[in-house]
């Protein structure tokens, strides 16, 4: 049947509402045509998609036995009303479902395993490509039942789904590499202020120093405007209170790696690569079966060099800068290290440098340091998330 039906008596559950209304959530059932294909491709009794927005979930499944398509959505997204919706799907065999790689996946997936569902995460780029050409408007419908679609049909481009122990570990390393980021930040305005001002440098010292520092209150007291004292004065306060965040999270950060047994091993046999960079990489490159190839390590990274210009828009020779931004950016601080006499390609390092200078290089050991963590990687397999 085609009929958009108000469902009352599980939905009003969720709000402890009497009526489909309050539970804020619809949907529809219709007859599946001209799915005997799908049906034998499939081992699955419950095949679906799901699209995940703050707002709402929009789903789409097919009973592979009834040949039956349902639809709706689940208004407020969250877990309670994601646990009460798959609630239906207790005791019905074998459910998988699909959900793309965006910002909300984490708790969607969880919910699913505690029920028996077999989870699928999509890469969100490919699968737009897979969608081709655009014929009517996009809509949350859609993307379900996209997502349905390539999972019936074998083609679901589907991303790994971390353990509980590296996502935490990926929340803490996301958080610090975004205070670092600020911090950085709020150097620079503190800079900004004083040439926008006339006022002299700080020269070498900087900030890092009591010397700096009390250069600054010198410079602050004595050569800005009333606004230019309010700004360096908010900006040290900024200053101290994130350097002081950042401790705990470094803590928190080499805590976590000196647990698993994958970072040890990295900055052990890495040279360059600390316990921050060491857990980036087995959080990131971690696990069995990951990747076929050093290559595709370094292209998940966002570190290979892109070769192809569309209209004239970009030049080629720049990186693709796809992939976690918090792995590039411990790479290329784990590259600076071979600018080091010391450093074991400390030769290869400087030639790179005389050529195309000193970020080219550092770039260079940076997909070194992939190609070599990426084989090693290969060799622990799942042991390099067993904690101690």
């Amino acid at each position: 049947m085609s009929c958009r039906s108000r469902v009352v008596g599980e939905t009003a559950e969720l709000r402890g509402a009497s009526s489909a209304q309050d539970a804020g959530w619809w949907c529809c059932q219709r007859a599946s045509q001209g799915r005997a294909r799908e049906l034998e491709e499939v081992p699955m009794s419950i095949v679906g998609g799901l699209d995940v927005h703050r707002q709402q979930i929009t789903f789409d499944y097919l009973d592979t036995v009834t040949g039956e398509v349902t639809c709706g959505q689940i208004g407020g997204a969250d877990r309670h009303r994601l646990a009460v919706w798959l609630g239906r799907f207790a005791g019905v065999g074998e459910v998988d479902l699909a959900v793309e790689g965006c910002t909300g996946w984490r708790y969607v997936v969880e919910e699913m395993g505690r029920v028996g569902v077999r989870a699928h995460l999509a890469e969100p780029a490919e699968t737009a490509a897979a969608r081709g050409r655009k014929k009517r408007a996009k809509t949350d419908r859609a993307d379900a039942r996209l997502a349905r679609d390539l999972l019936v049909q074998g083609r679901l481009p589907e991303c790994w789904i971390p353990p509980e122990p590296v996502l935490e570990a990926r929340a803490l390393l996301e958080c610090y590499h975004d205070l670092r980021r600020e911090h950085t930040a709020w150097t620079q305005r503190i800079h900004a202020v004083l040439f926008h001002q006339g006022a002299p440098s700080l020269g070498s010292d900087g900030l890092c120093t009591p010397a700096g520092r009390a250069r600054l209150e010198q410079i602050t007291a004595t050569r800005l405007s009333p606004a230019g004292q309010t700004q360096v004065a908010t900006a040290l306060m900024m200053l101290q209170a994130t350097e002081t965040q950042l401790d705990v999270l470094r803590r928190a950060v080499l805590a976590a790696a000196r647990r698993m047994r994958g970072p040890r091993v990295l900055a052990e046999r890495l040279y360059g690569v600390g316990p921050v960079t060491a857990l980036a990489l087995v959080c990131w490159l971690g696990g069995a079966g990951r990747f076929s190839s050093a290559r595709k390590a370094v292209r998940f990274a966002g570190l290979d060099v892109t070769v192809y210009s569309s209209a004239g828009k970009r030049s080629p020779g720049r990186l693709s800068r796809q992939g976690p931004g918090v792995l590039r950016w411990c790479l290329y601080e784990a590259g600076k290290t071979y600018s080091r006499a010391s450093a074991p390609d400390h030769g290869y390092y400087a030639q790179v440098k005389d050529r195309l200078g000193g970020k080219r290089a550092a770039l260079s050991q940076a997909r070194r340091i992939v190609r070599q963590a990426c084989h090693l990687l290969t060799e622990l397999g799942d042991d390099a998330f067993a904690m101690d």
